[in-house]
């Protein structure tokens, strides 16, 4: 059977890149994008482009029965420092958004479904460095508790009726492709920018603050090289951890100053800081690598490299 998926959140930060990279394996009459406005972007141009309300179940089915879907990539999402601002709306949006795609699996209208989680699950009591795979969750943020809550469901859908739902847990993300979309681990992407831009950086986040970090490539690599994993090789169906680097907006300053000599940065934490100290500041991905046999490729200098010639 022909593998047809449906994008939902299309626009946002990994959508966009995401869209990119399943279209080009499976054709672009195969994925379908959608999101809650149509932007004028490529994906939006460049192939089918649904506008969705990803808390409508019944626009969502729709398109499941039109386009005759076979996988979901649930990526809508209220991230974590606007989450904060909007707890109720997050918690709406990250929940029922989930329970609507996993539903249409429990009923067979679906075969698979993606669905991301975050390092925001794990909390100021979880070891934070190469924080396990099973460990203390007690998160403390919006996000983090939609998150953690979505992975119990997720673990529940698969043990009760059978649905094979798939996930990882995303460290922040650096892409140059996409504006930063309110996430605590921003300051990554922006600092780039700025760079650039202005020679300085303000960041919001103290010198030595560590956080788990990977580049979009390695991240979109990852999202479908377990999609498209054997069904028995997937153990765990609550979510994987998933590591590529971690440093800290020093170290990342330092690494831009390799190339920008004259750049500046100074430190001003706000809000950001409290999420940031809840986060883990390495993460072990070993599971991942032992049941779909994962692997990251960029590291902090190559990524460097590769986002200042890209804005450039």
């Amino acid at each position: 059977m022909n593998t047809k998926i449906l994008i939902i959140g299309a626009c946002g930060q990994i959508g966009t890149e995401l869209t990119k990279k399943l279209r080009s394996i499976y054709g672009l009459e195969n994925v379908i994008a959608s999101d809650i406005r149509k932007l004028n972007i490529d994906i939006v141009n460049e192939g089918i482009f649904e506008v969705v309300n990803a808390l409508d179940f019944n626009q969502i089915e729709h398109l499941v029965e039109h386009y005759k879907i076979t996988d979901i990539y649930l990526m809508a999402a209220l991230l974590s420092a606007t989450a904060e601002k909007n707890p109720a709306f997050a918690w709406d949006l990250n929940m029922n958004s989930l329970f609507h795609v996993l539903n249409l699996a429990k009923a067979g209208k679906v075969k698979k479904i993606f669905w991301p989680s975050s390092i925001a699950v794990f909390g100021p009591t979880t070891p934070r460095i190469n924080t396990p795979q099973f460990t203390i969750m007690e998160p403390t943020t919006v996000y983090g508790i939609s998150k953690q809550t979505g992975e119990r469901w997720c673990e529940y859908y698969h043990n009760i009726y059978g649905v094979d739902v798939r996930s990882i847990r995303y460290p922040g993300l650096i892409s140059w492709s996409t504006e930063p979309g309110g996430g605590t681990t921003d300051y990554a992407v922006d600092i780039y920018h700025k760079a650039l831009k202005e020679g300085t950086y303000e960041c919001f986040l103290s010198e030595d603050t560590a956080l788990p970090m990977m580049y979009m490539d390695d991240a979109i690599r990852a999202t479908v090289e377990i999609m498209q994993a054997p069904a028995e090789n997937i153990k765990i169906r609550s979510s994987y951890n998933l590591a590529g680097v971690s440093f800290t907006p020093k170290e990342i300053a330092a690494e831009i100053k390799n190339h920008i000599p004259e750049f500046t940065i100074t430190y001003k934490p706000d809000f950001r800081q409290k999420i940031a100290d809840s986060w883990p500041a390495s993460i072990d991905d070993s599971c991942a690598q032992r049941d779909w046999h994962w692997q990251h490729q960029f590291d902090l200098a190559s990524m460097t490299v590769e986002m200042l010639e890209n804005l450039k």
